[in-house]
């Protein structure tokens, strides 16, 4: 079975879509088959993504290692069992499409509280959860004092997981395997940054997650985008040597893959 990664945090703005990409087009260079769905049914930042990357690449010539992405089929409402949901229909025959030919399914879940997004973490092996360098973005995973330094309790986020968890386990399946990045993190080693990394590790403790290194905010993440380009591709586009910027970004990838701990991964880029 496909093992499956679901890249989740109720907030927007985190850089779900951008590590999504990362990760699967990552898996796909190393000859991993990869599967990708995007359940932002609005926004679609990662299909938009992906969209790029298939209009760029045609239009260059060439055919760079991508994810393979389906959209969430309709449902003939008719067909539905009574008290049956249709978005759960919908996600089920999505990742069983992707199943028979990808090891690794990656989900973008959306910055709010779905249905889908709901299921999804219920189906996740890994969870990858980015977070900014930001007790706002912290207040989604626990409830927090004024002086940042004693845990109140966990908040809607971390209650949601707790809830897939118990799912999982009622199911038997394997525990979620779950990774908070902090991504978007600033240079300066600042006093916020000190406290958030204080008050991350307590609760890591306390609610079971692991923590890996994201990214840092960088102008190359916004620059890709449009052209749906990732960093392991700018060798294959032509750009012949790397700044030190975008050579410090893909360690930082590389860091992020071997944190992960994916099963049968062997990082080499």
């Amino acid at each position: 079975m496909a093992h499956i990664i679901v890249v989740g945090n109720e907030k927007g703005g985190a850089g779900k879509s951008t590590v999504s990409m990362h990760l699967g087009t990552a898996l796909a260079r190393m000859g991993h088959r990869v599967g990708a769905l995007d359940l932002d049914l609005r926004q679609r930042s990662m299909g938009r993504y992906l969209e790029n990357r298939r209009t760029h690449l045609e239009k260059l010539g060439i055919d760079l290692p991508s994810p393979h992405s389906v959209d969430l089929p309709d449902i003939d409402q008719a067909s539905l069992a009574p008290g049956e949901n249709a978005y759960d229909h919908r996600l089920s025959k999505a990742v069983a499409e992707l199943e028979d030919k990808s090891d690794f399914i990656i989900i973008d879940c959306p910055g709010s509280h779905t249905r889908l997004s709901q299921v999804a973490h219920s189906l996740a092996d890994t969870l990858v959860t980015p977070l900014n360098d930001s007790f706002i973005d912290f207040d989604l995973l626990a409830h927090i004092d004024a002086d940042g330094d004693k845990i109140l309790g966990p908040s809607v986020y971390s209650e949601m997981v707790w809830s897939a968890r118990q799912l999982r386990a009622q199911a038997g399946l394997k525990p979620i395997d779950w990774i908070v990045l902090r991504n978007r993190l600033g240079k300066q080693n600042m006093v916020n940054k000190m406290k958030m990394e204080k008050a991350l590790t307590r609760l890591a403790k306390r609610i079971g997650f692991r923590i890996a290194p994201g990214f840092t905010e960088r102008v190359i993440f916004r620059e890709l985008f449009p052209r749906g380009l990732t960093l392991l591709d700018l060798k294959d586009i032509g750009v012949k040597q790397l700044n030190i910027s975008n050579v410090a970004a893909r360690q930082e990838l590389r860091d992020l893959m071997k944190a992960l701990k994916l099963p049968g991964v062997e990082v080499r880029f």
